[in-house]
């Protein structure tokens, strides 16, 4: 195991129990060991990602400025 990796692993372990899990599966999906199913969508999630790609299809992406607003308005 690399230093960075065994840091990594030291960091995780003071997270709480769900956030390891988290963690845990997306590792897991990196390296191809994932053997879960898809979470399905709400139908509303359906809607809501069929817009977002009819808006990219017609090239309406948000700006630089609404970007930052955004980021700015939830304190990133």
């Amino acid at each position: 195991m690399t230093k960075l990796l065994d840091q990594a692993l030291d960091a995780v372990r003071q997270l709480p129990a769900t956030d390891q899990d988290d963690i845990a599966r997306a590792i897991m999906r990196l390296t191809g060991r994932d053997d879960s199913q898809p979470v399905p969508l709400t139908p509303d999630e359906q809607v809501a990602i069929k817009r977002s790609k009819e808006a990219a299809a017609r090239g309406e992406f948000a700006t630089d400025e609404e970007v930052a607003s955004v980021w700015a308005k939830h304190g990133l």
